[in-house]
């Protein structure tokens, strides 16, 4: 029976989480050989932008369910960006007011962002990373714990069911369970590790790939390099993975380039990364020729993550390509169709 409480959620913000598109890309990689099909899960379709949306939603709702946030405490927790914009969007829809910890190197669109949404900010280190962020917002509410409700991103277990429960679901149905393959980068390591148990226990063949910067020193926002961060995510399940791709900064700025080119997607550097590393797995098929069009022409002026980043004027003119994601900043996950082999891969320890 439908209450009117979920009439009113469906009719909110609250309502248009999750259920996103299923893309196919079809121009990134145009000499892929026959049955060898590439999708990528439009998750820029939630309110706030990204597939945080679904990981917030279930956090929160699990913090009300266990009494742990309530009415007049704020939602605290350390966020590279997209988190972030949905805890704020969602707190807003919902009456919780927010208060973020992020490096300071966070790009402006973003920042700009979540003050329009009212969320008040601490800005860190950047030389730090997200680990800094981490132990600034602990801090913060263990000096203030009635006042705050600590989600935790990277060790709450409703990050990762949010993604079994929903995530995997839609892309099975979408797939009509066709699904050989699944990539996603590392970050929390909650859409990787909830989407990738749910497709393993509906489909024990599927492939899960997981993708990370190729260093501790990098440029891509949001994402883990899992190796030499102090604060491996407790959520990670590090048996999970059939392979590992490492991904440079540069390659997943030239891949945003690639996609807005090509697929006509405006997309931020962690979905560069992840498009990449679909590529550099080399899922089964040799060399696929890329567009020449691709690796030549001047600035995108997308976002502050891509702008004033101008290509080298030496690029590879062939390539392999499978993956996308989201738009405008956001952080974006694959799930693609086809067949496997084993260049440049690297196996979980």
């Amino acid at each position: 029976m439908t209450t009117q409480a979920d009439t009113e959620t469906r009719n909110t913000v609250i309502g248009l989480v999750g259920n996103t598109p299923l893309l196919h890309l079809g121009r990134i990689a145009p000499d892929l050989p026959p049955g060898v099909a590439v999708y990528a899960k439009a998750e820029w379709a939630n309110p706030g932008g990204s597939i945080k949306d679904r990981a917030a939603l279930y956090m929160i709702r699990d913090g009300e369910q266990r009494a742990l946030l309530r009415p007049g405490m704020r939602i605290a927790d350390a966020t590279s960006g997209n988190t972030g914009i949905a805890y704020a969007t969602i707190g807003a829809a919902l009456g919780y007011g927010v208060t973020l910890a992020m490096p300071r190197n966070a790009t402006p669109e973003r920042k700009r962002i979540l003050y329009a949404l009212g969320a008040e900010l601490i800005l860190t280190d950047p030389q730090e990373g997200m680990d800094e962020a981490i132990r600034s917002i602990r801090a913060l509410v263990a000096a203030n714990p009635d006042h705050y409700f600590y989600p935790d991103q990277y060790n709450n277990p409703a990050n990762v069911l949010a993604h079994f429960e929903t995530t995997a679901p839609e892309i099975l149905q979408q797939t009509d369970g066709m699904i050989t393959h699944f990539v996603a980068a590392l970050g929390t390591c909650g859409t990787f590790v909830g989407t990738g148990h749910k497709l393993k226990a509906e489909k024990p063949s599927v492939r899960l790939i997981q993708v990370q910067p190729d260093g501790p020193y990098h440029a891509l926002e949001g994402v883990k390099h899992l190796a030499s961060t102090a604060n491996v995510p407790g959520i990670y399940d590090a048996t999970l993975a059939d392979d590992t791709v490492e991904v440079s900064s540069e390659q997943a700025f030239d891949m945003c380039r690639c996609l807005a080119r090509v697929e006509g997607l405006m997309v931020g550097i962690s979905v560069g990364e992840t498009t990449l590393g679909t590529a550099i797995a080399n899922l089964g098929w040799d060399e696929v020729r890329f567009p020449k069009a691709l690796f030549h022409g001047d600035t995108v002026n997308v976002t502050s993550e891509v702008i004033e980043l101008r290509e080298s004027k030496s690029r590879p003119e062939a390539g392999i390509v499978t993956f996308l994601h989201q738009a405008f900043n956001q952080h974006g996950d694959l799930v693609a169709s086809c067949k496997r082999s084993g260049l440049q891969r690297k196996k979980p320890q």
